[in-house]
């Protein structure tokens, strides 16, 4: 087993020059020693990064995916568990999953709770994650997030809650299983994996920009123009209900389309796909005015899988084919356990 340690609450503590505010400061073997007994197995650790997720990259995140493969190419490893701040575990993860060609299981966690509180989740979640990634009952099934005694395949899952313990949630494509309170990892759901895709190299070039524009009530164009005249390469667009925006912002991807920027269609909702069904601005109009529907990826997950889709050089097209089967639902098999 490998342990590559990044990071995030789960190796947080109070810092005196940060007045008080928690920061990452503990290494993979002080995490791993936090644990009540010690693994089954014997775990190694890799030391990645130390700090809070909300302060990773693309490249940074490239970085993470490449030290999984790295670990993987050694037969004798049977899991990957990665420690990681909630704020953008789902990017990571994702990147992760869309890259992953191994049957062993990858598994993300962290904690809600910093590692000097009283009463600290981030020990129980590593003890589920290490127990999930050396299970022969998660092989196969990709890249995958254990938080809080639940298991969730990484993609569609988001964080929910800010601080409670049940951070994470995947409300389309659902839970993959639980740990029971003695420990044992029961799998309730296999969904089909879909292809992998290319790791960029390492060292990565400097990633392509890629923005996240909101749609609200009255909203206009000039943030998606400002976004092109930044220099983005892609626009994810967070329409609302099922990927609906106003004449404003039409015309605003119509010209972003024009420039050569790739712009893709999210949505705020927390459920259900991106469909477009409306017009006078609606969703239809924003497909006409050439945007892409992102189906079930919300923007968090849109962003990283077109970040990465630029990264690879792929067209307009190409991005279009890869939203249309990445974000569509994936096909359940039978119940296993």
């Amino acid at each position: 087993m490998v342990l590559l340690a990044t990071g995030g609450t789960i190796s947080s503590r109070a810092h005196s020059a940060e007045g008080g505010a928690a920061v990452a400061a503990d290494a993979g073997a002080q995490i791993l020693g936090g644990l009540a007994t010690a693994p089954a197995y014997p775990v190694r650790v890799v030391d990645v990064a130390c700090e809070g997720s909300y302060l990773l990259t693309l490249v940074d995140m490239i970085a993470i995916c490449a030290q999984i493969k790295i670990a993987l190419a050694d037969p004798s490893v049977r899991g990957v568990v990665v420690t990681h701040g909630t704020d953008t575990m789902e990017e990571t993860a994702y990147l992760a999953d869309l890259t992953h060609d191994h049957v062993s299981p990858v598994v993300f966690t962290g904690a809600q709770k910093s590692a000097d509180a009283a009463d600290p989740d981030g020990p129980g979640n590593l003890a589920d994650a290490i127990a999930v990634a050396g299970s022969p009952a998660a092989a196969d099934l990709g890249v995958l997030i254990v938080f809080a005694g639940e298991i969730f395949p990484a993609h569609g899952v988001r964080k929910a809650q800010t601080f409670a313990l049940h951070a994470f949630t995947n409300p389309d494509f659902g839970s993959a299983g639980f740990l029971t309170a003695t420990g044992d990892v029961v799998i309730t759901r296999h969904n089909q994996r879909m292809p992998p895709l290319p790791l960029p190299p390492i060292p990565p070039r400097q990633a392509r920009r890629v923005d996240v524009v909101s749609a609200y009530p009255g909203a206009d164009g000039i943030l998606l123009q400002a976004s092109v005249a930044a220099g983005a390469s892609g626009i994810v667009l967070q329409a609302t209900g099922s990927g609906n925006g106003n004449p404003a912002l039409c015309a605003a991807v119509t010209a972003a389309a024009a420039a050569g920027t790739v712009v893709v269609t999210s949505t705020r909702v927390g459920a259900g796909p991106v469909l477009p069904i409306y017009g006078a601005g609606g969703g239809r109009d924003l497909v006409a005015a050439g945007a892409i529907p992102t189906g079930l990826l919300r923007p968090s997950q849109s962003l990283i899988l077109l970040s990465l889709l630029l990264q690879l050089d792929r067209n307009h097209d190409e991005i279009a084919d890869a939203f249309a089967l990445y974000g569509a639902a994936i096909v359940e098999s039978t119940q296993i356990c």
